[in-house]
C-alpha cells in the first residue's frame, strides 16, 4: 500500500490517495487544489524512503473540500480559596482535504 507521512499545521499525518483528512486551517479556496511539500516519508511498493528531514522532490496533491469550525471546548481555570475563576471557550478552524496523489520527483 502506497502512503506518505506529511507535516502540516505542526502535526503529522499518514495519508494515502483517496483519504479524507481534517487538518488545521489552510489558506486555499474551497474546491481548489493545494500541495503539501513537507513530506517526511514515502512508501512505494513496500519500500519506505525517509527524508532528512524531508524527502527531496516529494509532494502530496490534495483538493480542498471545505473549511469548518470544530465544536467548542471550555477552558476553565480555578484556584481554590482565592476567588480566582476564568472561563473561556475555543473553537478550532479546520480544513477538510481529499488526498489525490503522491508524487516523487514528478512521478505519480
Amino acid at each position: 500500500m502506497d502512503y506518505a507521512i506529511v507535516k502540516t499545521g505542526g502535526k503529522q499525518y499518514r495519508v494515502s490517495p483517496g483519504d479524507v483528512v481534517d487538518v488545521e486551517l489552510l489558506s486555499a479556496e474551497e474546491g481548489s487544489t493545494t500541495e503539501i511539500n513537507d513530506v517526511l516519508a514515502v512508501s512505494r511498493d513496500g519500500e519506505v524512503e525517509f527524508g532528512k528531514p524531508f524527502v527531496d522532490g516529494a509532494r502530496v496533491v490534495a483538493q480542498v473540500q471545505t473549511h469548518y469550525k470544530d465544536r467548542k471546548i471550555i477552558v476553565f481555570k480555578y484556584k481554590a480559596k482565592t476567588r480566582y475563576r476564568r472561563k473561556r471557550g475555543h473553537r478550532q478552524n479546520y480544513t477538510r482535504i481529499l488526498i489525490q496523489d503522491i508524487e516523487i520527483g514528478g512521478q505519480a
